[in-house]
């Protein structure tokens, strides 16, 4: 859309001049390397390959290692993160991935229920394997989870390994891989066991990007969602990126009807607060109602924006001298409602074909 794509090449350079920056101790950094190797050297190894990638970049936020590795119905794709993605469009990238021969699974890694059913898919997939390759029963299935970073892989590992081990009636002290919103907390690989009789382990892996990423638009996409650290750049790009996202789709017309919070029972500062939230969209609302201008102009775009910040640093109750300060505050707490699906659920990334 011409409307988002000034904000989304302003993004994706800033972003680009970082992975070119070969000082960054954050990009493509030591840990990456290794990790990078010691996942190549096991994908031969296990039984199962499991790429994890965000449904709401079902494209940008592919595993680029594994074009390396012949394809195999061993890999399968995971798309995480679909309780945050547009639900009619992953079934439109679960459709589209099908046609491509690819093996496609759509999760919430924090809905119990959809972890029991990939269980049951995971576990069918096994019993084919050993049947195919007249494998014993009772040989231990090793499955690794492979992506970029905070596509939630930690926190898929932890689910499989908390239900799996619940419905296997297993004692003992549950194993635990670190969480965290923050991309690139995972440094080793943890494994985690997740069924028995057989025994199911399952790896959980570092987060690895690219050592580059040359496409801007790719880049300003993982940034929005999260795939890379947010103190590399301006949260201002980031959160401008989104509002022009949010001002050309149907997503705020749902807000419609909001009434008036009452500001007495509101905790302003709070930003995670429902009452807070309700007054966010309430404002975005108003805002995008009453503009008139040409939204796939980059000027008018600019504007309205502009409006939009100014209106949230009210809402939010941001009080600094600074301008900047301000706006970043904005800016922060804006992207952070984005990520939790509090301002809606967006796929970015376009389907190569629209037949679907």
């Amino acid at each position: 859309m011409a409307g988002t794509t000034s904000f989304a090449q302003k993004l994706g350079n800033s972003v680009k001049k970082v992975s070119e920056n070969k000082s960054s101790s954050w990009w493509y950094n030591h840990h990456m390397r290794a990790a990078s190797r010691a996942i190549s050297q096991r994908i031969p190894l296990v039984d199962f390959v499991l790429e994890v990638r965000d449904a709401r970049v079902p494209v940008s936020s592919e595993y680029g290692s594994l074009r390396y590795f012949p394809s195999s119905s061993r890999n399968i794709i995971i798309l995480n993160k679909m309780d945050l993605a547009s639900h009619s469009k992953t079934k439109e990238w679960m459709a589209y991935f099908k046609e491509q021969n690819y093996i496609t699974y759509a999760i919430n890694s924090h809905n119990k229920d959809n972890i029991k059913e990939f269980l049951n898919f995971l576990q069918a997939k096994i019993r084919d394997l050993r049947r195919n390759m007249h494998l014993s029963n009772t040989l231990t299935t090793t499955v690794m989870l492979v992506g970029i970073p905070n596509v939630g892989k930690s926190a898929f590992a932890n689910s499989l390994h908390q239900i799996g081990r619940v419905t296997a009636a297993e004692k003992g002290k549950l194993k635990q891989a670190k969480v965290s919103p923050h991309p690139g907390e995972t440094k080793d690989i943890i494994s985690l066991k997740i069924a028995s009789h057989p025994n199911v382990y399952i790896l959980d892996t570092p987060g690895i990007l690219p050592p580059e990423i040359a496409d801007v638009e790719r880049s300003s996409k993982l940034a929005l969602t999260g795939a890379i650290a947010d103190y590399l750049f301006d949260q201002s790009e980031l959160a401008q990126y989104f509002l022009s996202i949010l001002n050309l789709s149907h997503e705020y017309k749902k807000w419609g009807k909001i009434s008036e919070s009452d500001k007495e029972n509101q905790i302003m500062n709070d930003h995670t607060q429902d009452l807070v939230v309700q007054a966010v969209r309430r404002a975005l609302f108003e805002e995008i109602s009453a503009f008139d201008g040409n939204l796939e102009d980059e000027n008018d775009m600019v504007q309205l924006i502009e409006a939009q910040f100014t209106t949230l640093r009210k809402v939010f109750n941001v009080n600094s001298d600074s301008f900047d300060t301000a706006n970043n505050i904005v800016a922060s707490k804006l992207v952070n409602l984005y990520r939790t699906g509090r301002l809606g659920h967006y796929t970015l990334d376009s389907l190569p074909r629209t037949n679907y």
